[in-house]
């Protein structure tokens, strides 16, 4: 008997599903998120206690010691354009879990006993985290659309967490372990290799969609943003980045430094420093959020600017007795404005392409400009005999920095 038109089977092809329905197991994303953005800060301040030591190994110069945590620097900003072309042709997540892999190779390579090792260590480990600095806000604006600000404030904080504990832990590693600075600065491979297999679970879902068909973003076109690089928004938002993170740095390099020099014992210093430090966490946390519940964020952006002059003054008419009230304001001023910066290439883009493209970007440029602070501050210092000039010099960067952020925070998009 025939079958008629009517009573034929209807054959019905499903729809593509949506990006966030891959994640059965949407905890599985915050987890790897989370052990992937500890390792974004992690390898970088470990070594900061340790180059005194790593110094008398090898024989180094002072000029040569600084190149330790100058070169990654460096690197982050020469590989950041490159990520957002990686990310189209292998895939966001494939993109995060090699650069993952990278940095904990980078690591061991830099603990051989080798200088040449040393250095070259350093720059894959700018590299990798260039690559992971890019990356992240374009994920983190594909999988949580709606969200996005509040999850920048999250791996931002987290970022800041990891680098804290890493600075704090390395001379106790380094005791507990017994083998020295390349003990104490391996193991942070180990947090690598950790993040990298709870990341295998988003490679391995995404490779399972594309087989399915699936979009690879929640119907939002993968195309760049056309003439970026000319844009006046994107250029005040690389600004924004670059300028606060030269202040971040240059604190970072020299602050114990001031405040030594300028009579404090240096315990005291270091603590003092590691409080900053430590607050930073707090403004990296709620700025974001604050952000992503503002249709302006120029208001905020000028506060941080605000907070990092202040702070600065204080530094440079008051470096010992107000040297606790400096800190705090620092530690929100900088963290707040990092995780600002961050939010900015979240919410001022329409897409995750457009937002790893921005990140390349602004981070290309951020870290390109931040890795002159801390040399030229000591070479400033160097010339002077003192830290007024640059102090001075970084009150007149804050200008910039509040007028770069009046621009970004407008409620414009790319």
């Amino acid at each position: 008997m025939a079958v008629t038109r009517a009573q034929q089977p209807v054959v019905t092809t499903p729809a593509p599903l949506p990006v966030r329905a891959r994640l059965a197991h949407p905890l599985l994303l915050l987890t790897g998120i989370v052990l992937v953005a500890l390792n974004m800060r992690a390898c970088l301040a470990a070594v900061s206690p340790m180059v005194g030591e790593i110094q008398r190994t090898f024989g180094l110069s002072a000029t040569a010691s600084g190149l330790i945590t100058t070169v990654p620097v460096l690197f982050q900003g020469v590989g950041a354009p490159l990520t957002p072309r990686l990310t189209r042709r292998f895939g966001a997540e494939r993109v995060v879990l090699g650069a993952v892999l990278v940095l904990g190779a980078g690591v061991l390579l830099r603990v051989l006993p080798s200088v040449t090792a040393l250095y070259a260590g350093c720059v894959v480990i700018g590299v990798a985290i260039a690559v992971l600095n890019v990356s992240m806000p374009g994920l983190v604006k594909r999988e949580f659309p709606d969200r996005a600000a509040t999850m920048t404030g999250v791996y931002s904080t987290t970022m800041l967490v990891g680098a804290t504990l890493a600075a704090g832990t390395s001379v106790p590693l380094e005791h507990a372990l017994g083998g020295g600075w390349r003990a104490s600065l391996g193991v942070w491979s180990l947090l690598a290799l950790i993040a990298a297999v709870a990341w295998l679970p988003q490679v391995l879902r995404s490779r399972q969609e594309q087989h399915r068909g699936a979009v690879a973003a929640a119907g939002a076109p993968a195309r760049p943003v056309e003439g970026i690089w000319k844009s006046p928004l994107a250029w005040q938002i690389s600004l924004f980045m670059g300028i606060s993170s030269l202040l971040v740095y240059t604190l970072v390099a020299w602050m114990p430094t001031i405040l030594a020099d300028h009579g404090m014992e240096r315990g005291q210093a270091g603590l003092v420093f590691a409080f900053s430090n430590l607050v930073q966490v707090a403004g990296a946390f709620l700025v974001p959020l604050m952000a992503g519940r503002m249709t302006s964020q120029r208001a905020l952006a000028v506060t941080m600017a605000a907070l990092n002059g202040l702070g600065i003054a204080l530094l440079l008419v008051a470096p010992v007795s107000a040297a606790w009230v400096s800190a705090t304001i620092l530690g929100v001023a900088q963290g707040g404005s990092l995780g600002l910066g961050l939010a900015f290439i979240v919410l001022r883009t329409r897409t995750a392409a457009g937002a790893a493209q921005l990140g390349g970007m602004s981070q290309a440029i951020g870290y390109l400009v931040a890795a002159a602070g801390p040399v030229g501050a000591g070479a400033l210092h160097q010339l002077t005999g003192g830290w007024e000039t640059t102090l001075v010099l970084m009150l007149v960067l804050v200008l910039v920095v509040g007028a770069a952020g009046w621009g970004a925070g407008r409620n414009r998009t790319l």
